[in-house]
């Protein structure tokens, strides 16, 4: 499905970009850079979290350069679909995808024989948003911190469950981090998506989750289940009351899910300097700060370089999680 975004820009974005960045010549090698239309992929359906983060910055490229931007919905293949397009496409800066941490690290290590390379055939732009998670449990699970639940996994292994929205999913992968760091096995039981997951931690049919924070957050307010921490480096910005999991018992426990902005291997540098340069000073702006919190998600940037190194890392540490853990997609 592909959505063409109007040229007219929320002015609260429009104050956010200094008229500068908005005129400012490309230099050392980008030429006139853009003069056509860019084709932002999103590799998943229209309406969820990457859709929405990938529409507010198309609105702002569009206004910045003056080029409409085409947002193109490509789902399947758990996100490596919409990847695979990028990573073949022509290297000239024309074709950009929103990415997660999934698409970008986990994929690689989860899904043997992918049709890209994600250290090669990409060309890391900047970091562009973190979205933190809550593990949430079930009332009835006596646990009500992170310290306690490792406790409980460890006296009774194997007998708490904890679900997933499908194998090598974030809600899986994040878990499964937790359980070999502590040395704890759980049960886990993978369902079709996010959203049914969640629905099993409410309805009782397991005993834990994580989900995105924003979703859950209306859940844990009602009781429907229990906040033990977010999963994350740092506390939340949208609930800064809930502890780290670090700060709950796990100790050097963090689990980040970020989404990033990339081009095709084999871009131009000074293109893909020039799209960094843009895009963090949009990111950076109270305008679309607060645009992004309301979705539960907070602004992150970084330099290419930056996020072409956490990309590498991330593999490398994820290919390790999945061999360790034994996480095979059937």
């Amino acid at each position: 499905m592909k959505t063409i975004l109007s040229v007219t820009f929320a002015s609260c974005l429009a104050a956010a970009l200094p008229a500068a960045a908005q005129t400012a010549k490309p230099a050392g090698g980008a030429g006139n850079y853009p003069n056509k239309s860019i084709r932002l992929v999103v590799p998943s359906a229209p309406g969820g979290g990457t859709d929405i983060i990938a529409r507010w910055i198309g609105q702002g490229l569009t206004e910045a350069w003056g080029q409409t931007v085409v947002v193109d919905n490509r789902g399947g293949g758990g996100g490596t679909v919409g990847v695979t397009i990028v990573a073949k496409a022509t290297p000239d800066g024309y074709t950009m995808l929103l990415g997660s941490v999934g698409h970008l690290t986990f994929a690689p290590a989860v899904r043997p024989g992918l049709a890209y390379d994600a250290r090669k055939d990409i060309a890391p732009i900047t970091l562009a948003a973190n979205q933190p998670f809550l593990f949430a449990a079930n009332p009835s699970l006596p646990a009500k911190s992170i310290g306690e639940l490792i406790a409980l996994a460890k006296k009774r292994p194997g007998d708490i469950k904890y679900c997933s929205g499908g194998v090598g999913s974030a809600s899986h992968l994040g878990i499964a981090l937790l359980e070999l760091r502590q040395g704890i096995s759980m049960l886990h039981v993978s369902y079709k998506g996010s959203n049914p997951a969640l629905t099993a931690a409410i309805g009782g049919e397991v005993q834990l989750v994580i989900a995105g924070l924003a979703t859950v957050l209306p859940h844990m307010k009602s009781g429907r289940v229990r906040g033990l921490a977010v999963t994350g480096s740092k506390r939340a910005q949208v609930a800064p009351e809930v502890p780290t999991a670090a700060e709950s018992g796990a100790k050097g426990y963090a689990f980040d899910v970020w989404y990033g902005l990339v081009f095709t291997g084999g871009t131009p540098r000074a293109i893909v300097e020039k799209a960094n340069a843009t895009i963090v000073k949009m990111l950076k702006s109270p305008e679309m700060n607060k645009q992004f919190l309301t979705q539960g998600v907070e602004p992150l940037t970084s330099t290419a370089q930056e996020f072409t190194k956490r990309i590498d890392q991330e593999i490398v540490s994820w290919q390790k999680v999945v061999k360790a853990a034994n996480i095979k997609l059937q």
